[in-house]
């Protein structure tokens, strides 16, 4: 007997990540320059581990509230407040930005209900609203990954239920101005649509504070952010959920019987991180960001990055695809990502520039000599 006979349908819909392909791929490398990486270079801040630590010798290594302990729950309710003049959301913590965007699509969406989902898009985005038996409709945001309005308005169908914004962008760095926020807020209003905003890049924004959809339509936007692109916590598995108090309850239910809490000690640790100031880290990446851009400017085709810590350059014309130009970079120890993953074309490709300079130096040369065929 198969055991393949007893794996769902749900299940064979979605392909293994193709990041994580490439992971694996890039372990057959000797030491490779890895531009697929989505998560900083920089370690936990010092304080943040320490508050780790404690709580874990303090003895609070077992279960809290599903809606996560309260002095987490409140501070960071207080900070939106400040935030969002007059906002009064619903809060719980979850298990990363990912747990909430699952929670979300759990708690909003029935099967047949159509999510807009702007392309290029993080790779969940499309295989959790097929899991669910949703359809995700994809709307077209080339060459420039802004918002584009009428493209928008043209997306929404009597079966749209949602929209589904992430900004900064990844794959693309793009942050979607105040207009164009503005402008989603009013169609979503305009067409009961609900709409979740991924803003785990909140803090990587080189050009200013982030605007948020938040401040045009919070009475319908679910706001998910976390502490792991910040604080280096990716493997903490932190986050947190805010929006209208009964959506919010009803994600805080369903995460009882699915990931039942976020780890206890990244709650006591994210505690010290919300006071913890990362102008330095944006500093940096600002750098990497300025360095980047001028490495490959004139042998790539790409839209500025404001935020996160990706650029998506379009695949030189000498290459038929971006998977093709991807593996030919492969040959040379530089490992960067499809934009196939990421988007229903494979015309761009996703290079994270969270890696040591000397590293982006080396790759981007590399990729701009396979680019112009030297």
């Amino acid at each position: 007997m198969a055991a393949e006979q007893f794996v769902s349908r749900r299940a064979q819909s979605v392909d293994a990540s193709g990041i994580r392909k490439m992971f694996d791929l890039g372990a057959t490398l000797k030491d490779p320059i890895n531009f697929s990486i989505g998560q900083p270079d920089y370690d936990v801040p010092e304080a943040v581990k320490q508050a780790a630590i404690q709580a874990i010798q303090q003895g609070k290594n077992g279960y809290t509230p599903t809606q996560g302990i309260a002095p987490l729950v409140e501070k960071i309710r207080a900070g939106l407040r400040a935030e969002f003049p007059g906002y009064d959301p619903g809060v719980f913590v979850t298990s990363g930005v990912s747990g909430g965007l699952t929670l979300a699509m759990l708690a909003c969406l029935n099967p047949g209900d159509e999510v807009i989902v702007p392309d290029p898009y993080f790779v969940s985005y499309k295989h959790l609203a097929n899991l669910l038996g949703a359809k995700p409709v994809f709307l077209d945001t080339y060459p420039d990954f802004h918002l584009p309005g009428d493209r928008l308005a043209a997306a929404v169908t009597p079966r749209t239920r949602m929209l589904l914004i992430n900004s900064p962008g990844n794959p693309t760095g793009v942050v979607f101005s105040s207009d164009e926020l503005a402008l989603a807020a009013e169609l979503a209003r305009k067409h009961d649509l609900l709409i979740v905003t991924d803003e785990i890049y909140r803090d990587l924004n080189y050009e200013g504070p982030n605007p948020s959809v938040v401040a045009y339509a919070p009475e319908r936007t679910i706001l998910l952010r976390g502490f792991g692109k910040s604080y280096g916590m990716t493997g903490w598995r932190i986050g947190f959920a805010a929006g209208p108090p009964a959506i919010i309850a009803e994600m805080g239910k369903l995460q009882q019987y699915t990931f039942v809490l976020a780890p206890s000690i990244a709650q006591y640790a994210g505690l010290v991180a919300l006071d913890t100031p990362v102008d330095a880290r944006l500093k940096e990446y600002r750098q990497k960001r300025d360095l980047v851009v001028r490495l490959l400017s004139g042998s790539f085709e790409f839209s500025r990055p404001g935020g996160a810590f990706y650029i998506f350059p379009k695949t030189p014309p000498r290459f038929a695809n971006a998977t093709e130009f991807v593996t030919a970079a492969m040959e040379h120890d530089v490992l960067c990502i499809p934009g196939s993953i990421f988007s229903e074309r494979d015309t761009h490709l996703r290079i994270s520039y969270a890696v040591p300079d000397d590293k982006i130096k080396k790759g981007c040369e590399i990729l701009c000599r396979l680019a112009q065929g030297a």
